[in-house]
């Protein structure tokens, strides 16, 4: 660990008091201009912005607008804390069921901004009318940070800019040398498509949440000095999203078995504890009783570190066989029925939703093939095995030794550099069982990246200047391919159009009551509470079990069930309208996967039968009326009684 009296402390400040705005800058404009290039965001119109968010996006961001929009500020939370939207007929406190604190505060930042701009007459928007041709009509398009979702995204990429002088920072930090810094910051640049997808999808949970991981783990590798510092990282990381937990419980694991093998002390494992539990109460505090934090596989570990610390079961002797059955032991306990479903022939609804979706699978094949090609995985797998021996010559020097300041200095080995490698290790196994979460290996191989530059790793490469010069050749080697990534990036372009649900969503606006219930697929229904204000029975928050239970029910309608007893259930959730898709009944992802294959698991005896979807696309009757279709959506109206017309 650096101190920070020395040299390279310095050249830290200096970097930040002159290329750190020029790295924000850049790294705004490059996935900004990503955005833009893709959907060609400048030129639609607010509605297609609000399509634009689509699923969970969409669903955010309602709550965003419900704030902007409403008589003032704390009459926008009250309406957000007392919700009959979002899962009608229930009132809930989305404050406590979502992680919506981005949106509360970049609502009041607008609101703020608005009022600052109107009282000194100060022009935030430029609008224009946009000729859209193929017979639709012209939509008038706003651009500047007077616009809302202009204002909302332009944060959404100055936060992920910030991130990026973090990668920098933390690269530094973690190899000792400024070099190390520019690996990270490259290896983030030639593997982008691999690391984030904040150019694409703004609103997701990650965009606000995963830079103030960056930011904790880099407080931790600094431990180890800024522990209320650390906690407010800790704090800002779970608030905006639902998974910081699952994340956190990879962080407690890794410091555990750091610990394990020695490389901690009690005393400082404690204190880390102590403030993720700290920082675990306030964040329980802030989202209102959220019964998912205390209940969490995170919580639980804190617990059961905490305890296996007190109890002196761990002794300096523990060998590697030990060590692994103790983090087996660690996990057993924590086996979802997601995992559990990856390794065997369990299936149920639930499980099915989630694996049959293609970011829910094992990692792809072509990922490891493209960490390849930019050099990224040669290099990472150099350095761990780089650590690993140097952990071996470790366990061999100490010999039982105490580990005192004289004994540290032989080891050439930090707990650092250690934490790293297991946290390394947990991010590899979730990304390889879940493809998804390779946004959390990719960037965290490029932080590992820089320890190439390390001359605690790499100090029998005779002289620094040596050393220098073979970490720009593999530089120079990996820009080979991460310019040909970049470049086919800058490539893509695009405009976001989507006429059928235009039509579909101003069908409601013009033709429906503003209390009108509807039900349908998840990601729909997010655009219909975002851009019509209608109350929706089902959303796409898929992680919550009452919603869960929720949405299997409206789903029935792609079962194999009968007309008569898919009505009742909707008429049970009080829906008046339901939005049918053609798409939802045929298309599958895998074999198994389509909506009525996964219905066939849970419901055997209508295996059968026809699929309902297809027999109300072309015959809605005697329970539903057909009352909008086009080539996408069919909205059905719900009869109460066979009497009613």
């Amino acid at each position: 660990m650096l101190d920070p009296s020395t040299p390279s402390r310095k050249r830290l400040r200096d970097f930040c008091n002159s290329d750190f705005n020029l790295i924000l800058i850049y790294i705004r404009y490059h996935i900004s201009s990503l955005f833009e290039n893709d959907r060609h965001f400048s030129h639609l119109s607010t509605l297609e912005r609000e399509m634009a968010f689509r699923t969970e996006m969409g669903l955010y961001y309602s709550f965003f607008k419900i704030i902007i929009e409403a008589p003032s500020f704390t009459e926008g939370l009250r309406k957000i804390m007392n919700d009959r939207l979002t899962e009608y007929p229930l009132v809930i406190n989305t404050l406590k069921r979502f992680n919506l604190y981005p949106e509360v505060v970049l609502a009041s930042w607008y609101r703020s901004f608005i009022s600052i701009t109107d009282a000194f007459g100060i022009s935030i928007k430029m609008c224009w009318s946009v000729n859209r041709g193929h017979g639709l009509n012209p939509v008038e398009s706003c651009e500047g940070m007077g616009d809302p979702a202009y204002f909302y995204v332009t944060f959404v990429f100055i936060l992920n800019g910030l991130m990026m002088s973090l990668f920098f920072l933390y690269g530094t930090y973690l190899s000792g040398s400024r070099l190390g810094g520019v690996v990270t910051a490259s290896c983030f640049f030639f593997n982008h498509g691999e690391c984030t997808r904040v150019m694409w999808t703004p609103p997701l949970r990650e965009s606000f949440s995963y830079p103030f991981l960056i930011l904790q783990m880099l407080l931790l590798t600094h431990i180890l000095r800024t522990m209320v510092a650390f906690g407010v990282a800790n704090i800002l990381f779970m608030l905006p999203w639902q998974f910081a937990q699952f994340v956190l419980l990879t962080q407690i694991a890794s410091l555990f078995a750091t610990y394990i093998l020695g490389f901690i002390d009690s005393s400082k494992l404690l204190e880390i504890l102590y403030a993720h539990m700290i920082s675990l109460l306030l964040c329980f505090a802030l989202m209102f009783g959220n019964a998912m934090l205390l209940s969490s596989y995170y919580a639980s570990s804190l617990v059961i570190v905490w305890v296996s610390d007190l109890i002196p079961i761990l002794h300096s002797d523990t060998s590697l066989c030990d060590f692994s059955a103790c983090i087996f032991l660690f996990f057993q306990a924590h086996i979802s029925n997601l995992l559990k479903s990856k390794f065997t022939n369990y299936k149920d609804f639930d499980t099915l939703m989630y694996s049959c979706a293609v970011e829910f699978d094992f990692m792809e094949k072509e990922t490891p093939l493209r960490y390849t090609k930019t050099l990224l995985l040669p290099v990472t797998l150099c350095i761990f095995c780089a650590i690993v021996s140097k952990v071996n010559m470790s366990h061999s020097k100490l010999n039982h030794q105490p580990l005192t300041d004289s004994v540290r200095k032989c080891v050439f080995v930090s707990l650092q550099v250690v934490y790293h490698a297991f946290q390394l290790l947990a991010f590899a196994v979730l990304a390889i069982l879940i493809m998804r979460l390779k946004l959390f290996l990719t960037p965290h191989m490029c932080v590992m990246a820089s320890l190439i530059c390390s001359r605690q790793l790499f100090g029998w490469i005779t002289t620094k200047w040596r050393h220098q010069i073979i970490v720009c050749g593999i530089l120079a080697a990996m820009a080979i391919q991460g310019t040909i990534n970049l470049r086919a990036q800058w490539s893509i372009m695009g405009e976001f159009s989507n006429f059928p649900q235009e039509e579909l969503l101003e069908w409601i606006k013009e033709n429906t009551k503003q209390n009108a219930v509807f039900a349908g697929a998840m990601p729909t229904m997010a655009s219909v509470k975002l851009s019509t204000g209608r109350p929706v029975v089902n959303h796409p928050h898929y992680e919550d079990a009452g919603l869960r239970a929720r949405t299997k029910q409206v789903y029935a309608m792609y079962s194999r069930k009968t007309a008569e007893d898919v009505r009742n259930r909707l008429v049970s959730l009080g829906v008046n309208y339901f939005i049918l898709e053609d798409s939802w009944c045929t298309r599958k992802t895998k074999p198994g996967c389509s909506m009525p294959e996964i219905w066939d698991v849970e419901d055997p005896q209508n295996a059968n039968r026809i699929p309902l979807c297809t027999i109300l696309s072309k015959a809605p009757g005697p329970f539903f009326i057909t009352m909008f279709q086009n080539d996408i959506y069919t909205v059905l109206k719900v009869k109460k009684n066979l009497r009613w017309q």
